[in-house]
């Protein structure tokens, strides 16, 4: 029984024995595959046989998203493309579309290539309307560009360079803006006060561009005074030479003599020189209580109440209707309002712009 159960013993012990002979042998002829456990897994530019070659995985040899692409010879990558191979591509690709003719401009206007925007968008932008209202202003021939009528749509225009009318008033074709103020008594005729009292800057401190007071008005006086980011219209409506009026009503205790009027008219001497109306009447009377109009295109500092000073008869209150062709209406006091087109154009023949 021994010697059999020894014999199984070492037939066990011959089994592995041999299975380990033809181990070595079959090692000898081809390579051990790595177990499991010792198979590395490296992706980059760096790895072996014992894994994927780069990219992302194994599929990155066969060209999947995510790795370069190889050749079908496992372990062997497509050479790259030479510096000077790339630039043969380039100077051939050149060639073959140097010779594609120049695309078609679509067919408008003679003259519709040339720079500029559209004169119906630049309407609209002004403030006419939208586009199709701006369209039929064109058609009805009430628009004109330096000096000629236009009729033909699509026309372009250069907004820096061109003068563009409706009905004969002259359009502000860049971004300019035009308010009215009716200021109220005890502001500053200032954008900014460095003592912090109110100015005219507190109206306007939502608005995107920086606007400037066309002329001013004394601290106790009311009504009408222009805002503006337009510096051309703005020199010109407070220079001399173009005599823009500007009317206002003061409020004054008589009796007043007939000939105030003339005296008005003829000039009173001030001490800086003769200061002359150009229009005056009576507009209301409650007793000795006055209210009068004086409308004049003199600019000088408190000329008004100077004026009326010095003929014996001082002013309690000045408001300023009027500004040119800009009214003050029914306009409440503080409210600041944007010009129409119509009054920009009539400011702007004004001053012969």
């Amino acid at each position: 029984m021994r010697s059999s159960g020894s014999g199984k013993s070492g037939g066990r012990g011959n089994y592995r024995g041999a299975g380990n002979d033809r181990d070595q042998k079959q090692g000898q002829g081809r390579p051990r595959k790595p177990r499991p456990e010792e198979r590395r897994y490296d992706v980059g530019p760096g790895a072996t046989q014992d894994g994927p070659k780069s990219g992302r995985g194994g599929a990155a040899r066969g060209g999947a998203k995510g790795g370069p692409k190889q050749s079908q010879q496992r372990g062997r990558t497509a050479p790259a493309r030479s510096r000077e191979y790339e630039t043969r591509v380039e100077e051939r690709n050149r060639e073959r579309y140097a010779g594609k003719k120049d695309i078609k401009l679509p067919k408008t206007f003679p003259g519709a290539e040339q720079e500029g925007e559209r004169l119906q968008k630049v309407l609209a932008r002004a403030g006419y309307g939208s586009r199709r209202a701006c369209e039929e202003l064109i058609e009805q021939a009430r628009v004109e560009i330096n000096g000629e009528i236009v009729l033909e749509q699509g026309r372009r225009v250069d907004p820096e360079k061109d003068e563009v009318k409706v009905d004969g008033l002259t359009v502000a074709t860049q971004s300019y803006q035009f308010f009215s103020l009716n200021k109220p008594a005890g502001v500053v005729s200032t954008m900014e006060d460095p003592e912090g009292r109110q100015c005219l800057g507190d109206y306007v401190t939502n608005r995107e561009t920086r606007l400037f007071h066309v002329g001013r008005l004394d601290t106790e006086t009311e009504g009408v005074i222009l805002l503006t980011n337009h510096g051309e219209l703005a020199h010109r409506l407070t220079h001399p030479k173009y005599g823009v009026k500007k009317t206002y009503l003061a409020a004054i205790v008589g009796p007043i003599p007939r000939d105030l009027g003339k005296r008005l008219k003829d000039g009173i001497q001030l001490e800086d020189g003769y200061a002359r109306a150009d229009h005056f009447r009576v507009v209301e009377q409650t007793g000795k209580n006055y209210l009068v109009e004086v409308t004049l295109h003199e600019g000088r500092k408190h000329i008004v109440r100077r004026m009326l000073a010095e003929a014996g008869f001082p002013v309690e209150k000045l408001v300023r209707t009027s500004f040119g062709p800009i009214t003050l209406g029914d306009q409440k006091s503080g409210w600041l309002r944007r010009l129409s087109n119509t009054e920009v154009g009539m400011l702007m023949k004004e001053v012969d712009l």
